[in-house]
């Protein structure tokens, strides 16, 4: 059986792998987001604040996916509960890195004409420096996604949903007929979300982002 036999076969089962891949990336990098950019707001004004902040997110990356999702399997199981875990705290480093980046290059001469103007702490966060923020920040959520639809693949060692269980199939069954196909469709599906996520992003970016910021 070739490739393109084996997809023909195979491709009600793998639509649904790929919808659960994009679909746990995508909810795990809305978390992601959210804690990213509230520790963001919470420490940048403090060098060592937003150090401490970079420096804990970073460390979390260097864990080793297959040992992250093995420390977590005792304590929450199997499935989707270490998956969700896993995803999200991997996907923090990029977004909090550039939710502080942004933010502290906003034009302090903005800032202070919006507080001049009587502007709360909170509204000068949300309609001036978070809006001038948001170009790095979503370059941030890029560049997490990008890791992420990778680091989910992982997630079938245990019993995650997504494309890793393809992978993992071939690579279990090597020197079976189908093992090179099964890797190979769930390596393509991969590459092909993650191409579709980046086109949404680029679309998010021109529609968000003002012409002027977008240089």
């Amino acid at each position: 059986m070739n490739f393109w036999e084996y997809l023909s076969g195979r491709h009600q089962q793998l639509l649904m792998d790929a919808y659960q891949h994009a679909s746990v990336v995508f909810q795990c990098m809305v978390v992601a987001t959210l804690i990213g950019v509230v520790l963001g707001v919470v420490t940048y004004r403090s060098d060592w604040a937003g150090g401490l902040a970079t420096t804990t997110t970073s460390t979390i990356l260097t864990v080793p996916s297959l040992a992250m999702i093995g420390l977590l399997i005792p304590v929450v199981g199997l499935g989707v509960p270490p998956t969700v875990i896993a995803l999200t705290l991997y996907g923090l480093l990029p977004v909090v890195r550039n939710s502080i980046v942004g933010l502290r290059g906003v034009d302090p001469a903005l800032v202070d004409a919006a507080k001049g103007i009587g502007m709360s702490r909170v509204a000068r966060l949300l309609k001036v420096e978070l809006p001038l923020a948001w170009p790095p920040i979503l370059t941030g959520i890029r560049v997490s996604t990008q890791m992420l639809m990778g680091i989910a693949a992982i997630a079938a060692y245990a019993s995650g949903p997504g494309l890793g269980n393809e992978i993992f199939r071939g690579i279990g069954s090597l020197g079976s007929k189908n093992a090179l196909n099964q890797v190979l469709a769930g390596t393509f599906g991969i590459i092909i979300l993650a191409l579709l996520f980046d086109a949404a992003y680029v679309l998010i970016g021109r529609l968000t982002i003002p012409r002027g910021i977008r240089g």
